[in-house]
């Protein structure tokens, strides 16, 4: 039976900067240590404790208890984003970490660099064939080390109105350059229109873009030297591009998710969201009167010829150090993350659109009700979802996001490219600030 992926809610959910520890203690391939000695074959009925915030995961869970009774998960539901990195890091310190986590690709450097995630490449490392390149290169940070298994992902697209393009003759860019003339025949065609919305109230989106371009704002080196890099040239690019169409009238500067958003999106007064593949159930509520009239492809490229994408959101599923049964654990969320029943009920029950590359088309997935008129809408989301580019996170990213909000909303009401620019700068500043404050070793990029 094919199963339409639920509407989520829309949130960026991140790291609090306050709850790291002070320090990093060597390479993050090295912080994640766990006892291996339950490695093998567990004897005995085995409990795990589950901590996750994805709708109905018991459901799951119950799918995997009925058919092996020696290994029981028992599905904890938490809050998301940094409330759960704060329980966590707590719980951690007292010894009693549940055994299963889900985690944002994003946190995953705090939880490591606290010590609360496991090193899983041991017992796991052969599923990367299972994952896209950049999905699996997120999940490792860039080590030899496996943190978690990738759940579910969030590749950016670009979403269209259809019908709005064929009356005022407009085609779908290649690239952002062609973006740009877009949005000038755009505004020619309907003044009171604009192309899309530059948005300064959700981070997530702008880090996606920035990572299309080639941003990496943090690094680690062996010795557990960070750099962190916010202001190299791929993101002011990307800044100085959107902040040159704000300030020239042809882009939106208001905030996404607002009812003014919503009426813009509704009308026709915003032909285009850039967004990542949830964003059909957010256009129901947002758009209602639009069924049927909008079209997803690729993200423009910055080069003729390119074909990368960046990401806004997504989760993995880790093991605690902890956890007293690493094995059994590894089987399970080996079994949640790849496994096509697990994959088919996640989908179904937590409304997710899966990592693993084999179930991001066929007949797991159904058309989303909105795009009727884009049959092929999840083997197109597959195929730009194999090109999506690994994330550079770091172990303070809650700073660096509030950094953006608070600078780019002044930048957005003020219209001026020198700002987006300067705002990238201001980026920069507070995150590697508050790393050196909190006692990383630490360099500019």
């Amino acid at each position: 039976m094919k199963m339409s992926i639920h509407r989520r809610e829309i949130r960026r959910r991140s790291v609090l900067a306050g709850t790291l520890a002070t320090g990093l203690a060597g390479t993050l391939a090295a912080c994640g240590g766990s006892d291996d000695s339950d490695s093998g074959t567990e004897s005995g009925p085995v409990r795990l404790t589950y901590w996750s915030w994805a709708p109905n995961m018991e459901k799951v869970a119950a799918i995997w208890n009925k058919k092996h009774p020696d290994i029981t998960v028992t599905v904890s539901k938490q809050a998301s984003g940094g409330e759960i990195v704060t329980k966590l890091i707590t719980a951690k310190k007292a010894g009693n970490a549940p055994d299963l986590i889900q985690v944002e690709y994003q946190s995953l450097p705090t939880l490591v660099s606290n010590d609360v995630l496991a090193d899983l490449a041991k017992e796991a490392k052969e599923l990367k064939s299972k994952f896209a390149e950049g999905t699996w290169g997120m999940v490792t940070l860039g080590t030899d080390a496996l943190y978690a298994i990738p759940q579910d992902s969030g590749p950016l697209m670009f979403y269209y109105r259809e019908d709005l393009f064929e009356k005022y003759e407009l085609s779908v860019p290649k690239t952002w350059d062609e973006f740009a003339e877009v949005a000038r025949a755009a505004k020619k065609a309907d003044p009171d229109a604009f192309l899309t919305t530059f948005s300064s109230n959700d981070s997530g989106l702008f880090a996606g873009l920035a990572q299309q371009a080639g941003a990496k704002w943090w690094t680690v080196d062996g010795d557990g030297t960070w750099t962190v890099a916010v202001d190299d040239a791929a993101t002011e690019k990307v800044a100085g591009f959107w902040g040159g169409l704000v300030e020239e009238g042809v882009v939106d500067n208001q905030k996404m998710y607002t009812p003014q958003w919503n009426n813009a999106l509704n009308k026709g007064t915003n032909l285009v969201w850039v967004s990542a593949v949830w964003a059909p159930g957010v256009l129901v509520s947002s758009a209602p009167d639009t069924k049927g009239k909008w079209r997803m492809a690729p993200l423009p490229q910055w080069s003729e010829g390119e074909n990368r994408t960046g990401s806004w959101g997504g989760s993995s599923t880790g093991v605690s150090t902890d956890s007293k049964h690493k094995a059994a654990a590894v089987e399970f969320i080996t079994w949640l993350n790849t496994d096509p029943e697990a994959l088919a009920a996640l989908v179904e029950h937590a409304g997710i659109y899966p990592a693993a590359t084999e179930a991001q088309s066929g007949d797991v997935l159904e058309t989303p009700a909105f795009f009727t008129n884009q049959k092929d809408f999840y083997d197109e989301a597959a195929t730009i979802s194999d090109t999506a580019v690994a994330s550079a996170w770091g172990p303070n990213v809650q700073t660096c996001y509030d950094a953006f909000m608070d600078s780019f909303g002044k930048a957005c009401k003020a219209k001026k490219k020198s700002q987006f620019v300067s705002s990238v700068g201001v980026m920069q500043d507070k995150t590697y600030a508050d790393m050196k404050k909190q006692g990383f070793k630490v360099a500019a990029g």
